[in-house]
């Protein structure tokens, strides 16, 4: 709301018609706020690629910590015994 003002205020002080004032406001916001409807089909298939290699990452790391955890209770039940 605040750059809409602005925007508003500076067209206002160099004597803008307020019609085309609000043309170019409007024109300005959608040009700066794309809708994220607007997503190609590039951008989701890198979006799933990037998703398969943190579910990679996250299953391997969780394999790892609890491989460390059975050797760890294993190694302690034997040095106890």
């Amino acid at each position: 709301m605040k750059i809409r003002l602005a925007m508003y205020e500076a067209l206002k002080s160099i004597n803008v018609p307020e019609p085309k004032i609000e043309s170019v406001i409007q024109a300005m916001e959608s040009a700066l706020h794309p809708s994220p409807a607007v997503k190609s089909d590039s951008d989701i298939a890198q979006f799933r690629a990037a998703l398969s290699q943190l579910e990679v990452s996250l299953t391997v790391n969780v394999g790892v910590m609890l491989f460390l955890t059975v050797t760890i209770l294993f190694a302690a039940v034997a040095f106890i015994c």
